[in-house]
């Protein structure tokens, strides 16, 4: 059995068990959190979409940590004119665990 949940305009395919990484969720670690966006649900090949979601599917998870990702680096430069500029940014992110899909 698998989902496809949209959090943080993002679309991830989960199944009972899996470790995801999502942009930053205001709860604590170690508490529970329900995705209420879910787009599709497969159950044994039955496979229900929504129009855009489904009303009454859930995603019920636990928050395990926040994290930040690793560093990506733009560098901006203008040829002859000795300008350039390096900017570094990392997201902030959780990790989830998915507990059990609801349908």
């Amino acid at each position: 059995m698998y989902a496809v949940l949209e959090t943080g305009s993002k679309q991830y395919r989960v199944s009972a068990g899996d470790r995801l990484e999502v942009d930053r969720l205001g709860v604590e670690a170690g508490q529970p959190v329900t995705f209420d966006r879910v787009l599709l649900v497969s159950n044994e090949g039955q496979i229900s979409i929504g129009t855009p979601t489904l009303a009454t599917a859930s995603v019920m998870a636990d928050v395990v940590e926040h994290i930040r990702g690793e560093k990506k680096t733009a560098f901006k430069m203008k040829r002859r004119k000795g300008y350039h500029k390096t900017i570094g940014h990392r997201q902030e992110l959780t990790v989830v665990k998915i507990k059990e899909i609801k349908v």
